[in-house]
């Protein structure tokens, strides 16, 4: 096989790009190796250091130790299980539903209604109104107070719309000679040719509830909060302590910052992996068709 031969301005193209890419990818990376870094550090040591911190300065899982400790953390842990299962299932299904009719194709006053699903993206009913909502409808104190009132985002829609439209008619079309109702066709054809779709939606979703803490704190009582605001908690006690200079606990404090952004960062990143092959494709699927 003959190897096509590079001129040396191709050459110096590919150094550079080599080069430049190396250097962004080592400025991404070094913000979270410094938190993982401090994480595994004595908080002293870590106090007494300058420059770049390349390793644990001082390797200790005190600051772990502490947040593990804390029994609200598996307390949130617990919650945010919860409210994440239900949220994905309820949400995925119901965007499904929404998507599926709007990507048939014989369905009256499509465009009308794809205004107005669009409409509500940029505008809103506000704050104090949707509070009120979830208070009528008896939602608050319940942990369905941040599955039912976001059950469907209209950009998520729109996606998943996109990527069933993508299903050949001649399958549905076959389906219903066999007298499939639009039920069986969406969860026995749709759903399963759109699987690339199916994880992005599920990704989505899972990283908004798993990142969600404001509803939280406002809809909930101490008992039902979720990881999030449990770790926000934390955090802030941390800055308190920082701020009051309390020898040893003011060291203490300046890890457990870190500890506690890795608590609440890492089981979320560990989705991506699984999901990156269908990630990829479902966000195209979603970026190039109309």
């Amino acid at each position: 096989m003959r190897h096509l031969k590079h001129s040396p301005a191709d050459t110096a193209f590919n150094i550079f790009n080599y080069t430049f890419l190396s250097l962004v990818t080592i400025v991404t990376l070094y913000p979270l190796l410094f938190v993982v870094f401090s994480s595994f550090s004595d908080g002293s040591a870590l106090m007494r250091h300058t420059g770049l911190l390349l390793r644990p300065a001082g390797f200790s899982l005190e600051a772990y130790h502490r947040v593990f400790q804390n029994p609200n953390i598996w307390m949130g842990y617990r919650n945010t299980i919860i409210v994440l299962v239900k949220s994905i299932i309820w949400s995925v299904f119901m965007t499904s539903l929404g998507a599926y009719f709007l990507s048939r194709r014989d369905v009256m006053l499509k465009n009308a209604l794809m205004f107005f699903f669009v409409f509500t993206m940029f505008f809103q009913g506000g704050m104090i109104p949707f509070f009120l909502a979830v208070r009528t409808f008896g939602l608050q104190g319940s942990l369905w107070s941040l599955v039912l009132p976001f059950s469907v985002t209209t950009f998520n829609m729109i996606i998943m719309r996109t990527g069933f439209q993508g299903v050949p008619e001649s399958l549905e079309e076959s389906a219903m000679l066999d007298g499939a109702g639009h039920m069986r066709i969406l969860f026995m054809i749709v759903l399963p040719l759109s699987k690339a779709v199916v994880a992005v939606m599920v990704l989505f979703y899972g990283v908004s509830t798993w990142n969600g803490w404001f509803w939280a704190s406002v809809f909930l009582p101490r008992e039902l909060f979720p990881l999030q605001v449990v770790l926000r908690e934390i955090l802030l006690t941390a800055e308190i302590t920082l701020d009051a200079g309390a020898g040893d606990a003011e060291a203490v404090g300046r890890t457990i910052r870190f500890a506690t952004i890795v608590v609440a960062t890492v089981p979320i990143l560990l989705i991506y992996p699984v999901l990156q092959k269908h990630f990829a494709k479902g966000v195209m699927i979603g970026a190039v068709k109309g």
